[in-house]
């Protein structure tokens, strides 16, 4: 199943909306300060907004985004459509396991909040390989999870903005999340999956219940 089921893709993308301020432009300046030009992969894209303001910011970096909700993808390139910057972006539907990208093809690989809604870590595994392979030897992979996009939004207010299908979809979403929980990943476990891959480690810190990782190629 998606991480984000296609039927709660526009409620979503309202809440990501609300967390452009406070998360996706914060993420977005860090970024843009490591890598000045290049193309960047974005994993679990979402509604696209994360790409939206890397590309605002450098217009000589490219990025793609990928994310297996053909409906979320459906919405990104609407928004990066009306942002104005639907040259500098692409987005795709795909599997984060099977990435469709010769090898060498990124500088940089990005992912936010998608690891822990994959609930293995062999596919958590899968993914960490599939990133080292179509990153360009240096390149860095920056997986950040769980994303605190939530801390930018105000639940009441969100709800308010959901029509009342998107309520009682949001509820259907909730019941199943409750029998099948996602799996949030510790220290130790992004330790041992990162040492059975090639990877070199700049960074592994948790905070506030995020674990921030910066690997690069050799």
């Amino acid at each position: 199943m998606e991480r984000i089921p296609g039927f709660m893709a526009s409620a979503y993308d309202k809440a990501a909306s609300m967390a452009i301020g406070s998360y996706y432009s914060v993420m977005a300046n860090e970024i843009v300060s490591a890598i000045g030009s290049g193309t960047i992969l974005d994993l679990g894209t979402g509604p696209g907004y994360l790409p939206l303001e890397i590309v605002k910011r450098a217009p000589s970096i490219r990025v793609v985004g990928i994310d297996l909700t053909p409906r979320l993808i459906k919405i990104s390139r609407e928004n990066s459509a009306q942002a104005d910057v639907a040259d500098s972006v692409e987005f795709e539907v795909m599997n984060a396991t099977k990435l469709r990208f010769e090898n060498d093809t990124f500088d940089m690989v990005f992912s936010s909040g998608m690891l822990h809604a994959l609930r293995s870590s062999d596919k958590v595994s899968q993914v960490m390989r599939e990133c080292y392979r179509v990153l360009k030897p240096g390149g860095e992979a920056w997986i950040y999870d769980p994303a605190r996009i939530h801390s930018g939004i105000e639940i009441r207010s969100w709800k308010s903005l959901l029509t009342l299908r998107e309520r009682l979809l949001y509820k259907l979403f909730t019941f199943y999340q409750w029998f099948n929980p996602p799996h949030y990943y510790h220290h130790p476990e992004f330790v041992r999956i990162i040492a059975a891959t090639d990877f070199s480690v700049r960074r592994i810190e948790e905070k506030d219940g995020e674990i921030r990782i910066e690997l690069r190629k050799a």
